[in-house]
């Protein structure tokens, strides 16, 4: 089962068939995601393809990992399969 883990804590678990794989990053339905981890960040940026990118920031015990987890409110078409979803990097581990 695909997990993203950060300062010991799982932040998200899915099915393995839930999940999106894109230019080798993993994207978990936003249901799978512990919410209570998330904190919305300020940071945007923008792909040619898939579109402006919304952050947000991992806090798990007091610890921050800025702009750890990204998502794309609004993906372009050629990347509609990753609406709903986020991704993380930043020394989130994500295994499975």
């Amino acid at each position: 089962m695909p997990t993203a883990t950060w300062n010991k804590v799982a932040i998200a678990k899915a099915d393995p068939d839930s999940i999106e794989i894109v230019e080798g990053n993993v994207y978990f339905p936003a249901d799978a995601v512990r919410q209570e981890y998330l904190r919305p960040s300020e940071t945007h940026t923008v792909c040619g393809w898939k579109g402006t990118a919304s952050y947000y920031d991992v806090v798990v015990d007091g610890e921050i990992n800025r702009d750890a987890a990204w998502y794309y409110p609004e993906p372009k078409d050629a990347a509609k399969q990753i609406a709903g979803r986020i991704a993380f990097w930043r020394g989130v581990r994500v295994d499975g």
